[in-house]
């Protein structure tokens, strides 16, 4: 039911997946909505990049596996164009001396491949696998729930309680007890109890760590890895899928589904301040100097802005002020996109079908922590952790002309460097680093590439509006997990100002492109405009 007074009973703040998700769900109930988006699209970390004349890729994130399918499923992606392709390998993981690990979408033929490397670990996979995808199921019923009020508990709250406890008891006495013991685990001690191979552990563990500033020896790791598995195909692999077109394609399915479903996008239009009356939010002002009045603000922006930046501190006040000031965003993910003329012969394959998949240059669960490492102390390792895709071998469309794109993230590359440099004045010589390391495994690369686009974590703060450049607008540890996320008592999608509503990857369940946040927002926010809670 729309209003009647000339208000949108929703403006959502910032046009990523996430406030593209959470405004297509509110319109589709009917409601009035309005995306406001600073940049000239919307889409956020879903986008394609043009890297040179005609070819094009991912900017940020590579895949989009994550996505959860109710998502897909209720806005009808698919009509609005989405097309997905999900290639039978997950995982290459060359090693520097030749030979590597292929991880495939069945469990079984990755189990055939490790034999001839080892037959404890081929025996090993399938039941890892199993456990991985036991364990995820019941962490995707968590993350489809709000979390609970802990000071004055609901009688929604019980009822996700007993859910909860059901989906426990389901698992069975002894998945449940590896349920508890491994989601606070270090990702290295969960797969070094299981496999002997050092690169199977690293191929496996070095998900968990992506995007983050943590090892893979860093507590609460585990449960990282297996959120990552959570509501999807993922199992100990992971998910490898793209969108045909590149990333930038599901935004603009979730574009189209929004719009379909009533809600108005507007781009070019920056938010500066969320209005306030009598301790309620009201509406927005932009930077224009432009007032837009609304029964809820709904922010898909990162929780540090959303308080901070949005709102005056009065409202707040100095301890909220202070707590917000302390969710941690140590942004350490950086981007070198690739032209190439040619695709890149790696050592140990002859096979072009395993390059479709990620291709994981961690030799070692030790080398993922010495990159780590060198992050805590301000410093980029000179031998980062890579993960890489090659999209144009599963859609050619992106570069038409015969050539490829190679979309590398390059994890621990600390948003603040030591001694006073600047990522300006390093931005090269991380793109130098990168083809270095490359080289090490696929000798020849530098030859064959046509062009490069290096992002920093600075850019991705100036570019995307990422706090710190920290893609999952928070760290996803155990500080800041479920009833945590992003702050203990403001986990259920509501912030501390009433009317005022978090929606992006800095809220329950995090961060990747799910639209999960989104969704479970969306659902509190038509709750409280059913029951009048928003005048």
């Amino acid at each position: 039911m729309r209003t009647g007074d000339g208000r949108y009973d929703a403006v959502v703040v910032g046009g990523g997946h996430n406030g593209l998700v959470a405004a297509a769900y509110l319109a589709k109930a009917g409601r009035r909505v309005l995306i406001l988006e600073r940049r000239d699209h919307a889409g956020g970390i879903a986008a394609t990049a043009e890297m040179a004349p005609g070819v094009r890729g991912p900017y940020l994130l590579h895949t989009v596996g994550r996505l959860r399918a109710s998502v897909g499923r209720d806005l009808a992606l698919e009509s609005h164009g989405l097309r997905l392709i999900r290639p039978d390998v997950r995982v290459f993981a060359p090693n520097p001396d030749g030979g590597g690990v292929t991880l495939w979408a069945d469990p079984g033929r990755t189990a055939d491949e490790l034999r001839s490397r080892s037959a404890d670990d081929a025996r090993a996979y399938p039941e890892f696998d199993r456990k991985v995808r036991s364990i995820a199921s019941f962490v995707a019923r968590l993350d489809a729930i709000t979390p609970p009020d802990l000071k004055s508990p609901t009688l929604a709250d019980a009822f996700h309680g007993l859910g909860l406890g059901r989906a426990f008891r389901k698992l069975g006495a002894r998945a449940g007890r590896e349920t508890l013991r491994a989601l606070p685990m270090p990702v290295a001690d969960l797969v070094g109890e299981t496999f002997e191979r050092d690169d199977l552990q690293a191929a496996i563990a070095s998900r968990a760590v992506l995007f983050t500033a943590m090892g893979p020896w860093t507590a609460g790791t585990a449960a990282v890895l297996l959120a990552d598995s959570a509501g999807n195909d993922g199992g100990a692999a992971g998910q490898t899928v793209f969108a045909q077109g590149g990333p930038g394609a599901l935004a603009d399915a979730l574009v189209a589904a929004a719009r379909n479903a009533g809600a108005e996008i507007r781009t070019g239009a920056e938010v500066t301040r969320v209005t306030t009356r009598d301790g309620r939010a009201t509406g927005v002002v932009l930077a224009s100097g432009e007032e837009i009045a609304a029964r809820a603000v709904v922010s898909g922006v990162d929780p540090k802005q959303t308080l901070l930046r949005f709102l005056d501190p009065q409202e707040l006040g100095p301890t909220l002020v202070w707590r917000a000031s302390n969710i941690r965003t140590p942004g350490c993910t950086a981007k070198v996109n690739l032209a190439l003329a040619e695709v890149p012969r790696f050592g140990g394959t002859d096979d072009p079908e395993r390059l479709r998949a990620r291709i994981v240059i961690a030799p070692g669960v030790d080398y993922v922590e010495r990159a780590a490492d060198a992050a805590k102390y301000r410093r980029m390792s000179t031998e980062p952790f890579l993960e890489a895709t090659i999209p144009t071998l599963a859609d050619p469309s992106l570069a038409p002309n015969g050539g490829h794109v190679m979309s590398v993230l390059v994890q621990f590359a600390p948003y603040r460097l030591r001694d006073g440099a600047t990522w300006d004045a390093e931005r090269e010589g991380l793109g130098d680093l990168v083809l270095k390391t490359l080289e090490t495994y696929a000798p020849g690369l530098s030859n064959i590439v046509t062009a490069r686009h290096v992002l920093t974590p600075l850019d991705l703060e100036r570019d995307l509006g990422l706090t710190g450049g920290h893609p999952l607008h928070a760290e996803p540890g155990l500080d800041q997990f479920f009833a945590w996320r992003p702050l203990l008592g403001f986990a259920r999608y509501r912030m501390p100002v009433d009317g005022l509503y978090l929606c992006g990857s800095g809220a329950h369940p995090g961060g990747g492109i799910t639209g999960a946040p989104g969704q479970n927002a969306a659902r509190e926010i038509l709750a409280d405009l059913k029951a009048r809670r928003l005048r």
